[in-house]
């Protein structure tokens, strides 16, 4: 099988945080792990990556992707989030979690969701991609490494077909040790002053939910 452009990378490689940085800079999508499962990632704001990240998935241009940001600081400035309680924000960040609000006038690429108002956000609990972020300094569009319907990838093997079409998978190792960690992040609106709703239940659901109400925030049914 065809190799992409610069392999498979041990995440561990002294080396690989800036190689990372390099490629989503030069407009490339790359595969890398985080809190949950594999997933692909190229710069939020490259209007060819975002399509060429639609077209490896066979994902329909409709079904909207996320932005991976580093710091709480970095959520507030791609989403619009003053109405969020800041430490109801670090109870629920760096985790498993992908809070959704109203854009930023900053997330300026026409093709990040066209037509839609909201963007969700992740600070993924692992530090690889936490500090890929910090390099790059800009919002990385994140969305899971596999083709659109089929199972998410708990292993870099499992989505090998994808290979050729990324500029280098990043690898780190098996993520998780059961089936139900490919239930990916939770995903909740909070777009609105006091109110949720639960957009994928994930692997945080719990949690979230528990955060949440903590903070009198009510379930929207």
């Amino acid at each position: 099988m065809q190799s992409p452009s610069l392999g498979v990378v041990n995440a561990a490689d002294p080396n690989a945080i800036a190689l990372a940085r390099d490629l989503l800079a030069a407009g490339e999508v790359i595969a890398l792990p985080t809190d949950t499962v594999y997933g692909l990632a190229c710069d939020a704001n490259n209007a060819q990556a975002i399509q060429k990240v639609y077209e490896i998935k066979g994902r329909e241009e409709r079904k909207p992707v996320a932005i991976c940001v580093a710091e709480i600081d970095d959520f507030h400035l791609w989403g619009c989030a003053d109405h969020l309680p800041r430490e109801m924000l670090k109870e629920l960040l760096p985790g498993a979690v992908t809070i959704v609000v109203d854009k930023s006038p900053r997330l300026s690429n026409p093709y990040l969701n066209p037509g839609i108002k909201r963007i969700g956000i992740r600070i993924p609990d692992a530090s690889f991609i936490r500090d890929i972020s910090r390099a790059f300094r800009m919002p990385i569009a994140l969305t899971s490494a596999n083709r659109s319907s089929e199972p998410s990838s708990l292993t870099v093997g499992e989505f090998q077909p994808l290979w050729p079409h990324l500029g280098a998978v990043f690898d780190g190792g098996q993520l998780g040790v059961t089936e139900a960690q490919r239930a990916a992040s939770t995903v909740v609106n909070l777009s609105q002053v006091g109110v949720y709703s639960i957009i994928r239940r994930g692997v945080a659901m719990q949690k979230t939910e528990d955060v949440l109400k903590k903070y009198n925030f009510r379930e929207d049914i």
